[in-house]
């Protein structure tokens, strides 16, 4: 608990890490300000492109779709680069700064120092996702006001119930962050310039979900993080169709356990002196 302290105190006290937080807060803002004083708004994109649209379409008449609208508009290059310069100042930073010297001349587990890192980095990308889940019910209510949340299935639910799918939805894409973040993690153990390692996991995810724009690649799909991003609308419908979001969460810890996996295994033999 004392590394994980330590390690969060450090992040608190980089500038990177509010700038990161005053983002997520702001735009749950600009989306409930672009639509209370204009006539059009946004589509949703990404893989749920029919339910970001209407999740867009529905901000208007219920506040609580301020929320939904921040996540499906984020949840494809903002919330993975935030991730990414998250999972990335794990090692390479610490070597950037000259600080990975002396650390690991002490007598520590380097295991233990490293998973530390590695859940801070994630601590810090889920208390993002919570200021913007707060700030977006907030803005949405005070736009809109909060009603009864329409299910993508035709059902209405109350808006407690409707605050506890948000929850949900905000919680299987804090696992897909995840990844990202041990994608980034794992770029970080093998450079010691975190530019790189930010560069090296924004593109490999960029990549990812460009192949899916391509049918030839559609065999692909399957084993793509980026694929089940937007996996969460389903839990917005009754009853929920859990097959993909299993699916979803299946990948995600495959590729975690293993982009850590590797990561444990390169920095474990990481130089001293490097």
């Amino acid at each position: 608990m004392s590394s994980i302290r330590r390690e969060f105190v450090k992040t608190l006290f980089q500038r990177r890490t509010y700038i990161g937080w005053a983002g997520l807060f702001l735009v749950p803002w600009l989306i409930a300000i672009a639509f209370r004083f204009s006539s059009g708004g946004p589509r949703g994109g990404g893989g749920g492109a029919d339910q970001g649209a209407q999740i867009f379409d529905n901000v208007r008449g219920n506040g609580l779709y301020v929320a939904l609208a921040a996540l499906i508009a984020l949840a494809t290059f903002l919330l993975p680069l935030l991730a990414s310069m998250s999972g990335s100042y794990t090692v390479a930073g610490e070597a950037e700064s000259g600080t990975l010297r002396t650390t690991l001349m002490q007598p520590i587990r380097r295991g233990t120092f490293l998973m530390s890192k590695w859940f801070v980095a994630n601590v810090y990308v889920a208390i993002g996702m919570f200021i913007m889940a707060v700030a977006g019910i907030i803005a949405g209510g005070a736009f809109f006001g909060l009603h009864p949340l329409a299910l993508f299935s035709g059902q209405t639910v109350g808006v407690g119930h409707g605050l506890g799918l948000m929850a949900l939805s905000y919680l299987f894409v804090l696992l897909g962050m995840a990844t990202v973040v041990s994608l980034a993690f794992c770029f970080s153990t093998l450079t010691n310039s975190s530019l790189t390692a930010v560069a090296g996991a924004l593109v490999l995810v960029i990549i990812m979900e460009a192949l899916q724009a391509f049918s030839v690649f559609n065999f692909l799909q399957p084993y793509l993080f980026t694929h089940y991003f937007n996996e969460w609308t389903n839990l917005l419908r009754s009853p929920i169709v859990w097959g993909p979001i299993v699916k979803a969460i299946i990948n995600y810890v495959v590729w975690i356990v293993g982009l850590t996996g590797l990561g444990y295994l390169r920095f474990r033999r990481k130089d001293i002196l490097s």
